[in-house]
């Protein structure tokens, strides 16, 4: 379900993403000009240690900004409330999860807590938008389960159920497959495309399953020594972007078969 005009859901103008570090500011990149068409599917790309999360945490106001702006359906993210936020924006980070009791279904249902009363009853319109999220991510036969029984692979898509529950226009997750095989990781990326194009959402995750990506996500959002660049995943082909994400003594991106490959010297 891809929108037919173009709407700009999320844009930065001249942000610079990092920490402080005591009394320094330790810049990571700077000079962010970037911007994310809704019901997009968007992969963050590059090596380790050059700033994914720390942009997706940026962008999703876990961490503050250094410098600049980002923008969220042209309002300045930092006017939105935090209850407010979590009605535009679903996030799925890396983290254990804390010990407890909770069933799938129960942890699913978390993801309802911006909408619920102060007692935190859930409406019927929230099961309804629970089931949906448990149906769309095929884990009827899990939300029994306590949570702690399931697999890497079950609990990503308990996750993403969570996030999905929580039914806000743009979900943002870091590493998504990360520590999962080749055929969960393949089926989560399957999933949510699915999700882009059935739901009209804005999906955008950091991944180092980079062919998998340019195969399937809509854009990409490079980050290299050389700054970051943001486009579709042809035009970033055309403009050799992808040429300079890693090292080339390592692995070179071949144009051709539009995936990277391992550098044999002859």
């Amino acid at each position: 379900m891809k929108t037919s005009s173009k709407h700009i859901i999320l844009k930065t103008e001249a942000l610079s993403i990092g920490y402080q570090q005591k009394k320094k500011r330790v810049v990571i990149v700077n000079n962010i000009n970037l911007s994310i068409e809704k019901g997009t599917f968007v992969a963050v790309l590059g090596k380790n240690g050059i700033g994914k999360s720390t942009l997706l945490r940026t962008l999703s106001k876990v961490q503050n900004s250094l410098d600049g702006n980002v923008f969220l359906n042209n309002k300045n993210l930092s006017e939105y409330s935090n209850k407010e936020l979590a009605t535009s924006l679903s996030l799925v980070l890396t983290e254990h999860l804390p010990e407890s009791q909770l069933t799938v279904f129960e942890l699913i249902a978390l993801g309802r807590q911006p909408y619920t009363n102060w007692i935190d009853t859930l409406s019927a319109e929230d099961f309804k938008k629970i089931h949906w999220a448990i149906k769309q991510t095929e884990i009827e036969h899990l939300q029994h389960n306590r949570f702690y029984e399931l697999s890497d692979g079950q609990l990503q898509r308990v996750l993403i159920a969570r996030a999905l529950a929580q039914d806000t226009p743009i979900i943002i997750l870091d590493e998504p497959t990360a520590h999962l095989d080749m055929h969960h990781t393949f089926k989560i990326f399957s999933l949510l495309k699915k999700l882009v194009d059935t739901t009209g959402k804005t999906i955008i995750i950091s991944t180092h399953q980079v062919n998998l990506a340019i195969d399937l996500v809509d854009e990409l959002i490079a980050l290299s020594d050389k700054g970051l660049v943001n486009g579709r995943v042809q035009s970033l082909i055309d403009n050799d972007t992808l040429e300079h994400l890693f090292s080339k003594e390592i692995i070179k991106f071949n144009k051709t078969l539009r995936q990277f490959t391992i550098h044999k010297n002859n």
